[in-house]
């Protein structure tokens, strides 16, 4: 079947919450911020300028990521990328994120900051395939697990 990818609806706002909360247990643990992040996407995404998709396959979401607005002009933060366990391996996270590279094209962003963990492999594979390059890591990180900060230039 194919994948569609969609804009935000808060009917999926449970899905949002559980698909990331089931990796960041998976491989971390929920921090406070992501708690409150995720529990209230609308008010910590898409009221201040953010965006949400979601990947959906025969009517259920089998995956998401946000776009959060970040301090600099033109310049969003990939995060909240998660697909559910089933359907991993399927390329469905590569066209999550091409989805954002593309949306960031197209609303003329400078480009797309994300904070990830080397211990997930795969995503720093995937953020290198498409062209992301390793920044210096601040000490106030924004998430306690991050361990490299990259960026897309647009």
């Amino acid at each position: 079947m194919e994948i569609k990818i969609i804009d935000f609806h808060a009917k999926y706002t449970q899905n949002f919450y559980d698909l990331n909360i089931e990796w960041l247990k998976a491989f971390f643990y929920v921090e406070a911020y992501d708690e409150d992040v995720l529990s209230q996407p609308k008010k910590h995404i898409i009221s201040k300028g953010g965006f949400i998709f979601f990947a959906i396959k025969n009517d259920n979401v089998v995956g998401t990521v946000a776009l959060m607005p970040t301090e600099e002009t033109g310049l969003l933060e990939l995060t909240k990328m998660a697909v559910c366990p089933e359907q991993r391996g399927k390329k469905i996270g590569q066209r999550l994120l091409q989805h954002c590279i593309d949306f960031g094209k197209a609303q003329n962003l400078n480009g797309l900051l994300l904070y990830s963990s080397k211990k997930l492999e795969n995503a720093i594979y995937l953020y290198r395939k498409y062209g992301f390059e390793e920044l210096q890591l601040e000490r106030n990180s924004p998430y306690v697990r991050s361990d490299i900060k990259m960026l897309l230039k647009l």
